[in-house]
Parts: C-alpha cells; sequence; structure tokens
C-alpha cells in the first residue's frame, strides 16, 4: 500500500470486501461472493491484493459443506499501525493502535492553562515523537495521525478554530504536525472523534443512526448516519451544551446564558452542591460528590439524582430533534452512573413523545471507557481507509 495516501482504495468492490472480512471476523472467499454478490474469481483476486497489502491474512479451515474446508479469511490486525491523540485542554494524551483498536504504547504531557498556539503545538508534537520512537524503523506501517481537539474545527483544513475551554483560536495542527513528521493527520472535534471510536471498536455499526453524548467539563455529541459523521453546514453539529434549557439561568463559558452545559458539567455539580448543602466542603469536586454519594451520604445522592434528571431532560430535547436508534454517554461525569443512570432513564421514559421512542431508542454507557477519544481519533485515519 502506498503509504500517505488511500487512492489504491478506490475500488468499491476491494472497499465491500475489505469491510466484509473485518465486519465477520473470519469469512471464507466463497461466503465473500455468496454475501456480496462479486465474483469468485474478482473475490479471490481482490483478496490476493488484501494480503499483498498487508490488510488481510488467512487464519484456519472453517466447517465443510460437503467438499473441501475452506479457509478463512481475517483482517491483519497488526498489519499497519495509526497514532491517535485526545488533545484536552489540561493533558494530551497519545496511543499508537492496530487496526482493531489494541493499544501498543501510551504517553501525555500536561498542557497549562493560558498555553500559547505555539506552545500548545510543540506540546502535541512531542506527544507524537514519544509514539513514533519504536517505530523508527517501520514508519511504512505508520497509516497516519489522528487527532481529537475540543472546541470547534474546519475538518478540511484541520484546524481548530475555537476551543472555550482553553482559549485558543485558529490552531492550524494539520498543516504544522504533516509538516514535521510527513505523514497523514485528520483533526476532528473530540465528541465527534468519541462517537467514530465507539462505534468502530465496539460492533456498534449495525445502526443507522448512532450518537454519543460527552458530558466532562464541557458537553459535547457526534452523530453518525449510515457510517459518516454528521458535521452540518459550518461544522457545529452537535454542540448540545450550548442549547439553552433556561432563559434565566447561568452564564455558559460561550457567553450564552442557560445552556445546557451549565447543569451537567462536573463544575455544574459542585456549583449545585455547594448551594444546597450545608456543610459542603469549600474545596468540594465533582470526584469527590461521587465518594460522598457511594458512602451513602443522602444528601450528595440527590444531587446526582437531580443531575441524571437534567441530563435525561437534554437527553429527550436530542431525542426528538434527531430520533437516533442508539445513544452512548461517555466522560467523567458518567463515571457516577450508578446514580446517574435510573434519573437519566426515568426522566426519558417519562417525558419522550412515544411508547416506541421509550422501548426502541438504547441508552447505554461507553464500553470503551477512558480510551474512548485517542482510540476515536485512531478511527479518523481507519474510518478514511475503510469507507
Amino acid at each position: 500500500m502506498q503509504r500517505g495516501t488511500f487512492k489504491w482504495m478506490k475500488s468499491v468492490n476491494k472497499t465491500m470486501i475489505l469491510n466484509k472480512i473485518r465486519l465477520s471476523g473470519s469469512i471464507s472467499r466463497a461466503d465473500i461472493a455468496k454475501e456480496t454478490g462479486i465474483t469468485p474469481p474478482t473475490v479471490s483476486s481482490i483478496v490476493k491484493e488484501l494480503m499483498d497489502e498487508n490488510l488481510v491474512k488467512e487464519s484456519h479451515l472453517g466447517q465443510s459443506t460437503g467438499g473441501r474446508k475452506p479457509t478463512l479469511l481475517q483482517l491483519k490486525e497488526d498489519g499497519y499501525y495509526v497514532i491517535g491523540v485526545d488533545a484536552g485542554s489540561k493533558t494530551i494524551k497519545g496511543v499508537v493502535s492496530d487496526l482493531v483498536g489494541n493499544i501498543y504504547s501510551r504517553t501525555e504531557v500536561e498542557v497549562y492553562s493560558n498555553i500559547t498556539k505555539e506552545e500548545f503545538l510543540k506540546s502535541l508534537s512531542m506527544v507524537v515523537e514519544q509514539l513514533l520512537t519504536g517505530y523508527k524503523q517501520h514508519m511504512d506501517k505508520i497509516l497516519g495521525i489522528g487527532v481529537a481537539m475540543h472546541g470547534v474545527i474546519d475538518v478540511e483544513t484541520g484546524t481548530s478554530l475555537h476551543s472555550v475551554n482553553s482559549g485558543l483560536i485558529n490552531v492550524p495542527i494539520k498543516q504544522t504536525i504533516e509538516k514535521i513528521f510527513d505523514l497523514p493527520v485528520m483533526v476532528e472535534n473530540n465528541s465527534r472523534a468519541m462517537t467514530l471510536g465507539e462505534y468502530w471498536f465496539t460492533n456498534d455499526n449495525a445502526y443507522n443512526c448512532f450518537t454519543v453524548i460527552n458530558i466532562g467539563r464541557g458537553v459535547g455529541s457526534g452523530l453518525i448516519v449510515d457510517n459518516k459523521l454528521v458535521h452540518g453546514a459550518q461544522g457545529v453539529t452537535g454542540e448540545i451544551g450550548h442549547v439553552s434549557i433556561s432563559l434565566d439561568g447561568e452564564r455558559c463559558s460561550c457567553g450564552n446564558i442557560g445552556c445546557f452545559e451549565t447543569f451537567v458539567t462536573g463544575d455544574a455539580i459542585v456549583r449545585r452542591a455547594k448551594r444546597c448543602i450545608a456543610n459542603a466542603s469549600e474545596n468540594l469536586t465533582a470526584e469527590e460528590v461521587y465518594r460522598l454519594a457511594k458512602r451513602g451520604k443522602r444528601e450528595y445522592i440527590q444531587i446526582l439524582e437531580e443531575t441524571g434528571k437534567l441530563i435525561g431532560i437534554g437527553i429527550v430535547n436530542f431525542i426528538h430533534t434527531v430520533n437516533p436508534d442508539k445513544i452512548v454517554l461517555s466522560g467523567g461525569v458518567m463515571k457516577s452512573k450508578e446514580f446517574l443512570l435510573p434519573s437519566i432513564q426515568k426522566t426519558i421514559h417519562e417525558r419522550v413523545l412515544t411508547d416506541k421512542l421509550r422501548l426502541e431508542t438504547i441508552i447505554e454507557v461507553s464500553k470503551l471507557g477512558d480510551d474512548i477519544t485517542v482510540l476515536g481519533a485512531a478511527a479518523l485515519l481507519l474510518n478514511e481507509l475503510f469507507y
């Protein structure tokens, strides 16, 4: 395969066969032909190409249906690697992953408040350099670098246009990192990258309309429809944290009043606890609220249950607007899921319009946990390769 470009993957048949092998786990050439409608000689020819390109391997013999046992094909998981980077407002984390999300190495650097564009790009480059250290002799196996960045992203140019949390504006991530490392770079909003990671690595790609809602220091979401991330006309699809749910609420970091984000983030939980609990510590954190709730402190349990209700209201609005098949919840706040999820589900059950929505909209917590963002960043390259 020609490194640095995906031009070789122009064949629709080739893409179809590669995805059939990936999604099946293991499959014979004959079954590929049967399930795709591609002729057996074409299947054999394309499979040979995919094996030569180090993407597919023969695994073991399958069950016979009367003749010779068929040889089964599998994705060659470690045939290539991708780098995934979570460029957060407090830390930049990076991993090297194979084609199915196995992580081979990690690194992390701290990001300081009031960091400049130049310092941020230097820190980002440092993370990539550290990850590439063990692969200097195998650079031809690195497909590229995916970067998940908070805030509004120009996906075409790979530029971070505006980040409320860090205050960074017009950061040329793709241009800078590609120039330094001579590898393809893709940049995406962190919540949309999370959505792609969950969709890609947890076999959720059976859903036509799939979303992840990320609730942590901020609130964002990503939406996948028919295997493709939805961006919107100006690239702000999914910014549900800045949907107003109160006309006279608190002022949000974006400047508006009563945004969803001001009710459900970690900081919002702390503010509510301090207002409602007379003896709450001045140094209270969201993690401490959760810890005290786990110890059975009823007033802290109530704070989290109230937060779950508020999250549920936001999700009901999202369901009525987008109507997804499945919603996955992620982010630091959802580590309190045993207190939040019952309230979330109860609120949704009470407020959605129809029984069909109650019964058929799937609500779950992320299976990828803390790795959802870095794996989502890695999936940016894999999505380009396979679709």
